[in-house]
């Protein structure tokens, strides 16, 4: 299971538990609240009645009659009340009265329990003695929604407590409310969990998105492309990737004097054998010719060793730079002038004929002195494999930027493609994959040697510092097409 998915469950999990216990608790101890309110509506009604009852009372006899008559009259009224989603249409209250012995004098359920006693109820026992009665009682003792509130107050005569009034009131009635309270809160339980959950999904993304991104980072280190680390800010998935930065560099330094060391003294076996060779046979006498012949090939061998070291060392110093150290308009037409003049030699001798369709102008950003090894190199292997009396073409020409995806009249950046054309014999095909690698070369046809193989790595290190590209082919008719793309300096 993915970490952004463990982290939305977990949030919602336990975002869902807390908002199941939340309602669960709003939910039960909705009830008793709208009971209290209830209550205290019934303890003004039963109150004010006790003060009506007293104000006509004569010789603490209360007076019951205008309750009866009032009671009477009641049902007969119109009543149709819309109280939220409950339409009202009959009273549903009731009112007794009892002596100060806790007899019934008065039921307004048409006189039903009138002359029972009740001072064992309650309500009545505790407001006769002077307490605050109430209770509540199920007309179904199996149905906790069956229940009627009863609460009293005392009737004061002259000589204390003349008797009770009692005001109940079914709870059927709350049930509705409560009911209809219930949904509110259950919908708004939901809505707020959904919230929840989408809030929970944006968080597990802002979380897991940098370590994606630095996942990305350590998979593209893996497989050696030159990326940088990303931005991810001070926090400690920051702290992180500048870590993995580190070690990266900490590691790719290791691995790259280890790896130079192994190919250098690999490379550097061959020259010395054949040094160390020529030294013993030189203690021997021989013909002056003879000697003379072993003393060219030690001088030989001896400048193939410092050319190696030489590039070995301009490879090491590329490959350790993170960018170009100064990025400056650079002519390619004069650039490549300027190298053709420097080669003039090489041309000469083997009397090749170097014809040169360069458009003036172009100029791309970077390093003139980097671009210039870069060209030298593919322009003195172009003349290293090329016959005697062959035909060199070099041609620079401009790449217009092709229309982007997002919109059609706008254009990509401008590129400048120089081609070096020769009639050589080719790359073939075992070598394809491997012109780049360090220290790979093939024999030169005209001589037979290898060069030091830097020579080619070194124009794709060069190249990939001013964010081009190099490419090699073989031309259908014979000899080598080499395309290399920088991006155009803009006008």
């Amino acid at each position: 299971m993915r970490l952004r998915t463990r982290l939305f469950l977990g949030f919602f999990l336990l975002s869902g538990a807390g908002f199941y216990f939340l309602v669960g608790w709003i939910l039960d101890d909705l009830r008793p609240h709208y009971l209290d309110t209830s209550e205290e509506g019934l303890i003004d009604t039963a109150n004010l009645l006790a003060s009506l009852l007293e104000a006509g009372m004569a010789k603490d006899v209360i007076p019951v009659h205008d309750l009866r008559e009032a009671f009477k009259r009641a049902p007969g009224r119109s009543l149709s009340a819309r109280v939220h989603e409950m339409t009202k249409t009959r009273m549903d209250l009731r009112i007794y009265v009892t002596d100060s012995a806790g007899t019934v004098i008065f039921d307004s359920d048409g006189g039903r329990d009138e002359g029972k006693d009740y001072s064992k109820w309650r309500d009545v026992y505790l407001t006769l003695r002077g307490g605050y009665g109430a209770r509540s009682t199920r007309v179904d003792t199996k149905n906790p929604s069956s229940s009627v509130m009863y609460v009293a107050a005392p009737i004061r005569g002259a000589n204390g407590i003349s008797g009770v009034v009692t005001v109940s009131k079914p709870s059927n009635s709350i049930n509705l409310f409560i009911k209809a309270a219930r949904g509110k809160i259950v919908l708004a339980g939901l809505i707020a969990a959904m919230v929840v959950a989408l809030l929970g999904m944006v968080m597990s993304a802002l979380i897991t998105h940098p370590i994606q991104r630095l996942t990305a980072y350590a998979r593209a280190v893996r497989d050696g492309r030159p990326v940088p680390v990303p931005a991810l800010g001070r926090s400690e998935i920051g702290e992180m990737g500048r870590a993995f930065e580190e070690m990266r560099e900490a590691l790719e330094g290791r691995k790259y004097v280890e790896q130079y060391v192994h190919t250098l003294t690999h490379e550097l076996k061959s020259p010395m054998s054949s040094v160390r060779g020529a030294a013993e046979l030189l203690q021997e006498d021989m013909p002056p010719e003879r000697r003379a012949g072993f003393l060219a090939n030690i001088r030989s061998e001896i400048d193939r060793m410092q050319s190696l070291v030489d590039r070995m060392l301009d490879l090491s110093a590329l490959e350790s730079r993170r960018g170009l150290q100064e990025s400056l308009p650079v002519d390619l037409s004069g650039l490549a002038l300027e190298v053709r003049d420097r080669l003039e030699t090489g041309l000469v001798r083997k009397r090749i004929r170097l014809t040169a369709a360069l458009e003036p102008g172009l100029r791309v950003r970077g390093e003139k002195f980097l671009l210039q090894q870069a060209f030298h190199n593919l322009l003195e292997n172009a003349i290293a494999f090329s016959p005697q009396g062959g035909r060199l073409d070099v041609r620079i020409s401009l790449i217009a930027g092709t229309p982007s995806a997002s919109a059609s009249a706008d254009t990509g950046p401008d590129s400048i493609r120089m081609e070096i054309l020769d009639e050589g014999p080719g790359i073939p095909a075992f070598a394809r994959e491997k012109v780049f690698e360090k220290f790979f070369s093939l024999q030169r046809p005209d001589t037979g040697k290898k060069s030091s193989g830097l020579g080619l790595t070194i124009v794709q290190a060069i190249t990939r510092l001013h964010q081009g590209t190099i490419h090699l082919e073989n031309r259908p008719e014979g000899g080598l097409r080499v395309l290399w793309t920088l991006p155009a300096f803009p006008a």
